[in-house]
C-alpha cells in the first residue's frame, strides 16, 4: 500500500466533514464526486448552487450526497459576519467591511471550519496561497503553542533505500521564503509531528545545509547550527541534528564518515531546508528527475486544517489533499 492508499484507507476509517470553497470550479466538483464515491469524507460544496449542479450534471458526476451551500443564502450567513466583525473589529474590521467579506467562500469556510461545521478545509485550485492563508490565519488562527504557520511536501520515491522506505517529508519548499534560525526551529518541530500524523512512522529530522557539522562556515551555516540548538531545546523527545549536507542526511555510509555518532545521519526522512530556494528547487527536481510522487503544499501550524491547492492541480490531486486533510483532523481530534 503506497503514502496515498494508506491515507485514503485512514480516512475512510474515520470519516471527516471537508468543506471545499470553490464550487465554482470543475475540478472541485470532479474531486467532491470521487471522494463521495470512494467514501473518504463527508463533502460540503460552497459556491453558486445551481451553477454547482449544472457542472455537475453536464459530465454526469454524482454528487447527491454533498452539502451545498451559498454563502449568502445560508441561515448562518449573518452570525458568521457578525462574529467576524468581533474578532477583527480592533484591527480596524466594520460590520459592513465583515459582511462583504463573508461572502467570500474562503472565509465563510473558515467559519464553518471554525465553529465545528466542518473539520477542515480544502481550496486554492482559483485562489492565491496568499488568500487561502489569510482567511485561514484570520479566523482560525495558529495552533496552540505553535508560532508558525509552514508548509511541507511529502515525497515518495520508487526504488529507494532511503528515507522511510523512500518516503520524505521536505519542508518547507512553498511558504516562508527565508526563514530566521527560530522560524527554522518552529518548523521541524511542526514537520515532525506532521510526519508521525501521516506516514505514522518516527521522524528523523535533518537540518540541512552546504556544510556537515562546520565542514563551512558561513552566516548560512550559522543559521541552520543555531536553529538546531533551538529546535533541540524546544523540543527534546524529536531526533534532529544538524547541520547536515544532504548525502550525509540520507546515505548510511556518507552520514557515519561526514557525521560520527550522529542519531540523525544516514537515516533521515524529515529534511529542513534552509530558505525557500532550497525547498521548492530540491522537490521539484526529486518529483521530475527520481519520477517521485508529490504531495503538497500541505500546510501545518494552523489550529484547523486548512490545505491549499496549486491552481495547476488535477481534480485527483485535490481528493489526494482531501485525504491529508482528513487525516489531520483526525490526529488533531486525538489530541
Amino acid at each position: 500500500m503506497n503514502f496515498l492508499e494508506n491515507v485514503i484507507a485512514r480516512a475512510k476509517s474515520d470519516k471527516k466533514t471537508i468543506v471545499l470553497a470553490e464550487g465554482n470550479d470543475i475540478r472541485t466538483i470532479r474531486a467532491a464526486a470521487s471522494a463521495l464515491e470512494q467514501g473518504i469524507a463527508h463533502i460540503i460544496i460552497l459556491g453558486d448552487i445551481d451553477e454547482i449542479c449544472k457542472m455537475a450534471n453536464e459530465e454526469n458526476l454524482n454528487i447527491s450526497e454533498a452539502t451545498l451551500i451559498n454563502p449568502e443564502k445560508d441561515e448562518r450567513f449573518n452570525d458568521f459576519a457578525d462574529r467576524f466583525y468581533e474578532m477583527r473589529k480592533a484591527k480596524g474590521m466594520t460590520p459592513e467591511k465583515a459582511t462583504e467579506t463573508m461572502k467570500n467562500t474562503l472565509y465563510f469556510g473558515c467559519m464553518m471550519v471554525k465553529l465545528d461545521y466542518a473539520d477542515g478545509m480544502v481550496a486554492g485550485a482559483c485562489h492565491s496561497s496568499a488568500d487561502v492563508l489569510r482567511s485561514a490565519l484570520q479566523i482560525i488562527k495558529t495552533a496552540p503553542g505553535t508560532k508558525l504557520v509552514s508548509s511541507f511536501f511529502i515525497e515518495c520515491v520508487p526504488n529507494c533505500e532511503y528515507g522511510a522506505d523512500g518516503v520524505f517529508l521536505f519542508s518547507d519548499c512553498g511558504l516562508n521564503e527565508n526563514p530566521d534560525a527560530d522560524q527554522l526551529s518552529e518548523i521541524a518541530i511542526s514537520s515532525a509531528k506532521s510526519f508521525k500524523t501521516l506516514i505514522g512512522k518516527e521522524p528523523c529530522v535533518a537540518m540541512t545545509s552546504y556544510s556537515t557539522y562546520g565542514s563551512a562556515k558561513s552566516e548560512m551555516v550559522d543559521k541552520v547550527k543555531l536553529a538546531t540548538s533551538l529546535a533541540k531545546e524546544k523540543a527534546p523527545e524529536l531526533n534532529i541534528d544538524g547541520e547536515l549536507q544532504a548525502d550525509a542526511a540520507i546515505v548510511p555510509s556518507v552520514g557515519a564518515s561526514k557525521a560520527p555518532g550522529s542519531p540523525v545521519a544516514g537515516k533521515a526522512n524529515v529534511l529542513i531546508f534552509p530558505d525557500i530556494n532550497v525547498g521548492n528547487i530540491v522537490y521539484k527536481l526529486v518529483e521530475r528527475l527520481a519520477k517521485a510522487e508529490a504531495y503538497g503544499p500541505v500546510t501545518q501550524g494552523i489550529a484547523k486544517p486548512v490545505n491549499d491547492l496549486s491552481r495547476g492541480c488535477k481534480a485527483e490531486d485535490i481528493v489526494g489533499v482531501i485525504a491529508i486533510t482528513c487525516v489531520q483532523a483526525q490526529a488533531q481530534a486525538n489530541n
